[in-house]
């Protein structure tokens, strides 16, 4: 991709969002750790320093080499970013008097600065920092403050850089987005050429240099991601590509069949594998969350090892890994912690000696949609909520057994189901229902029941980063709740999770 935006990561949780709202702009951007970027930026247009949970003034701070970019080229950073650049050039940064944090509005603009086009004083930005920049920069001139923060952003006199305390990233501050277009479109001269059409004859034709007349094996699983990736692939190398679609036991009600009845109309080469047995024999008395998703992992890599080894000549594995998967799994200060395994990021077994292709490795899901729809794939695969590469493995609490994964698709089939029929699916980013190891007392015609307890979960969100409850109708629940109960042998008590992303995460394991 030509014309990048650079953004440095400090280790913000906003990080991602600035990525987001450049890409809304239709421009590239790339996120690297603050300490492992690009040694060549001559591809790059503009560098965004992040914020940070670090303080300057500490000993750990991180302190880049921003030797190559400053004062070469249009710099923006973004609240440690801003401290950052005061601190060590002749500013000074202190802990502020008044906590800085949340709602503030522009009490000052200089006049006549491009960064503050067509933003009007009292406009509203976010706060989130303890420090505060008390003294500029060496050549440091003001141009914003709330009525709190005096220096609330700067920019640095014979230079194209400038500095802000606040984020504009976030969706509180309601010019943000303006104030990202005024500094990479009008003052950084960053072109917006990033479109889904674009995209598609930039990756084609990458896709065809690289592979040549090797062959591809992609493993579908039916998800938006695997899909678009498959007809890019198709549209690049045609009758290279081989798809391999695994059932591994741990599917939605009857999604095995259905996804290959998609796929038949669209021209691509699949072949279903029905390995359910294979599966869930291995995942017999494994309650663990990561020791299910690790043998998971394995069992898939060893069926579709086998089935790859009837091909002849195969070099490519194809992958669907998204943007998302590669931030989630790397931190400014190495391997992040693990919050739960990415069945899409970590490499092959020796063994297979494949190389690997991720066409949409630098894609949100958002965009994998977009870039789906330019390419004419049927909008009902395309709105398919997200689905667990493990399946319903992880949202099986506990140790996995047939009649369990029978419960779960069962009450899972009611619940998207219905989502469907009283017209939410759309408005919900992912659903799904997750089988509880707890039974709980129900009366059943007079008699005493004793059986499993289901939780409903329904999210909204962009891309998976962050996730909100979804409000849905307590009619719909009642109803569904009925239904499962009803048409559900097994089942007495159904229950709605209410928690938002962060502090939970989307699935429960």
């Amino acid at each position: 991709m030509q014309h990048n935006v650079l953004i440095l990561d400090f280790g913000s949780q906003y990080t991602q969002l600035i990525a987001r709202r450049v890409r809304e702009l239709n421009i590239f951007c790339e996120i690297f750790p603050y300490n492992h970027f690009p040694d060549d930026l001559s591809s790059y247009k503009a560098v965004i320093l992040s914020g940070s949970p670090f303080s300057t003034r500490a000993d750990d701070a991180p302190h880049p080499d921003l030797s190559q970019i400053r004062g070469k080229m249009p710099l923006l950073a973004v609240c440690y970013g801003a401290q950052y650049l005061a601190h060590f050039d002749g500013g000074e940064v202190g802990a502020s008097s008044t906590r800085e944090y949340g709602r503030a509005n522009l009490s000052y603009i200089k006049e006549g600065e491009d960064f503050f086009s067509d933003v009007s004083e009292n406009s509203q930005v976010w706060m989130s920092h303890s420090d505060t920049i008390k003294k500029l920069p060496t050549g440091g001139i003001k141009l914003a403050s709330t009525h709190d923060v005096e220096n609330a952003a700067y920019k640095i006199e014979g230079e194209t850089t400038y500095a802000i305390q606040f984020h504009p990233e976030v969706y509180h501050s309601t010019d943000g987005k303006k104030m990202l277009e005024n500094f990479l479109v009008k003052i950084a001269k960053v072109p917006q050429n990033f479109t889904p059409n674009a995209f598609v004859e930039e990756i084609v034709a990458e896709l065809k240099a690289k592979i040549g007349d090797d062959k591809v094996v992609l493993g579908l699983s039916g998800g938006v991601d695997s899909t678009v990736a498959a007809v890019l692939l198709n549209k690049a190398i045609g009758k290279n590509l081989y798809c391999i679609f695994v059932n591994n036991g741990l599917l939605r009600k009857n999604e095995f069949d259905n996804v290959l009845h998609q796929y038949k109309d669209m021209g691509l080469n699949v072949k279903g594998v029905n390995a359910e047995d294979r599966f869930l024999s291995q995942l017999e008395g494994i309650s663990d969350p990561e020791t299910k998703r690790k043998t998971i992992g394995r069992v898939f890599i060893e069926v579709f090892d086998d089935e790859a080894h009837q091909l002849t000549d195969v070099k490519w594995l194809a992958q669907g890994t998204i943007y998302p998967d590669v931030i989630e799994s790397v931190s400014v200060k190495g391997p992040s912690a693990t919050i739960k395994s990415h069945h899409n990021v970590g490499g092959l077994p020796d063994f297979m000696k494949l190389s690997v292709v991720e066409p949409l490795r630098m894609l949100f899901k958002d965009e994998v949609r977009r870039v789906g729809k330019s390419l004419g794939i049927d909008p009902e695969l395309l709105g398919r909520h997200p689905f667990p590469g493990p399946g319903l493995s992880i949202r099986i609490l506990g140790d996995i057994t047939k009649e369990k994964v029978r419960i779960l698709q069962e009450v899972d089939a009611v619940f998207i189901d219905g989502l469907k029929s009283w017209g939410l699916y759309d408005k919900v980013w992912q659903a799904g229902a997750i089988l509880l190891p707890v039974n709980s007392v129900g009366v059943m015609g007079d008699e005493r029941t004793y059986e499993k307890v289901v939780a409903l979960r329904a999210v909204e969100s962009t891309d998976g980063m962050t996730a909100d409850w979804v409000h849905l109708p307590y009619d719909f629940l009642m109803k569904v709740s009925n239904d499962i109960i009803n048409k559900v042998k097994g089942v007495n008590r159904v229950v709605y999770d209410i928690s938002s992303k962060p502090p939970a995460t989307i699935e429960w394991e």
